[in-house]
C-alpha cells in the first residue's frame, strides 16, 4: 500500500498577510506545493489529502484540481473552528485554528494508510520525501512514527522570530525529548531562544529541530483524540491557544505508546513565514531548477 501525503493547508498566514498556500514562487506561477506534489509523487506517494478552511476552498480546488488530475489521488478535509467533540462548544470570539494536532485528526475517516504530514509552505526537499516513502512503506509496527530532522540554522528567517519543535535524539537516531520553542530568532551572530516568560537563551544553531514533517500511522488518531478532549478541557477559553503535533508525539513517547525515528535526509529546507521571504525562496528554488534538480514547468 502506497502512502499518503497529507498537506496542512488550512492556516491563515497571520504573519506572512495573506494566503501564502497558493502564493506564486516558481516561473509558471507554482506554490510550494506544487513543488512537495511533484516530489510526493516520484517518491512513491499514492494520495495526497489537503487539509483546508471551507472559506478558500474554492480557489483552493481551482488552483491544484485540474494540474493533479490523472497524475494522483487527491481528496480536501475542511479544518473548521467548529468541529470540536460533541462535549465542547466553540467559545464566543474564538477565530485561530486550533493547531497542527487538530489539523490531522480532522482526517480520521479519510486515512486508513501510513501517511505523511507535513506544512503547506515549507520546500522541503525530494530526499526528505523518498526516505519517508521507504519508512513508511517498510515499517510494520503499528506505532512506529518517523520524522525528517533539520539543523535549526538551516530553518530561520531574516525577517523575525519562527517557531521550532526542537529535538533530543538518542544514538539509534530515535526521537527522546522535543520542546516547541515558539519564538526562535537571529540576533547579530547569535541564535535566540526567547521563553513565554520573557528569559532567553542562546542556542548553537546545530540542533535537531522538526519542521513538522511527520511519518504516522492510523494509530495516531486514537491518541489525537484522546489529548484534544484534555487540551480543550483546559485551554478552550484561551482565544490564542493551540494544539501542537509535537507535544502529542511527545506526550506519546513518555507513555510509551510510540516511538519517532528521525530520519536525515540532507535535503534543502526553506519556506516562506514573513512577505519579505519570497525573493529568497524565489532565488532557491530557480538554482535548483538550474542544477537540474526540477524542470522549469512542474505539470
Amino acid at each position: 500500500m502506497k502512502p499518503t501525503l497529507l498537506i496542512l493547508a488550512a492556516g491563515m498566514g497571520s504573519r506572512y498577510g495573506g494566503l501564502k498556500q497558493v502564493e506564486p514562487v516558481g516561473p509558471n506561477g507554482e506554490a510550494i506545493i506544487d513543488y512537495s506534489i511533484y516530489d510526493a509523487i516520484r517518491a512513491g506517494f499514492g494520495k495526497v489529502v489537503f487539509v483546508i478552511r471551507e472559506s478558500f476552498a474554492d480557489a483552493f480546488r481551482e488552483k491544484f484540481g485540474p494540474k493533479l488530475e490523472g497524475k494522483i489521488e487527491v481528496d480536501y478535509v475542511y479544518q473548521e473552528l467548529d468541529n470540536l467533540p460533541k462535549e465542547f462548544s466553540l467559545p464566543e470570539g474564538r477565530e485561530k485554528p486550533w493547531g497542527t494536532a487538530h489539523a490531522i485528526l480532522v482526517t480520521k475517516d479519510l486515512i486508513n494508510e501510513p501517511f505523511c504530514a507535513l506544512n503547506a509552505d515549507d520546500f522541503y526537499g525530494f530526499n526528505a520525501y523518498k526516505v519517508m516513502a521507504e519508512y513508511l512503506s517498510q515499517s510494520s509496527d503499528a506505532t512506529e512514527y518517523s520524522m525528517v530532522g533539520y539543523k535549526l540554522h538551516n530553518t530561520l528567517s531574516d525577517y523575525g522570530s519562527v517557531s521550532r519543535g526542537v529535538c533530543d535524539v538518542d544514538e539509534n537516531n530515535l526521537l527522546q525529548k522535543i520542546v516547541e520553542t515558539t519564538k526562535i530568532l537571529k540576533r547579530e551572530d547569535k541564535i535566540i531562544s526567547v521563553e513565554p516568560d520573557g528569559t532567553e537563551k542562546q542556542l548553537t544553531g546545530n540542533e535537531s529541530v522538526s519542521m513538522n514533517i511527520w511519518g504516522f500511522k492510523p494509530s495516531i488518531f486514537n491518541s489525537l483524540e484522546e489529548k484534544f478532549s484534555a487540551f480543550l478541557k483546559n485551554h478552550i477559553n484561551e482565544p490564542k491557544s493551540e494544539i501542537f503535533i509535537p507535544s502529542v508525539v511527545f506526550d506519546m513517547i513518555q507513555e510509551e505508546k510510540a516511538s519517532v525515528k528521525v530520519l536525515e535526509a540532507d535535503s534543502p529546507w526553506f519556506g516562506v513565514t514573513y512577505k519579505e521571504d519570497k525573493p529568497r525562496v524565489v532565488a532557491k528554488i530557480n538554482q535548483l531548477i538550474d542544477a537540474g534538480e526540477y524542470p522549469e514547468k512542474l505539470f
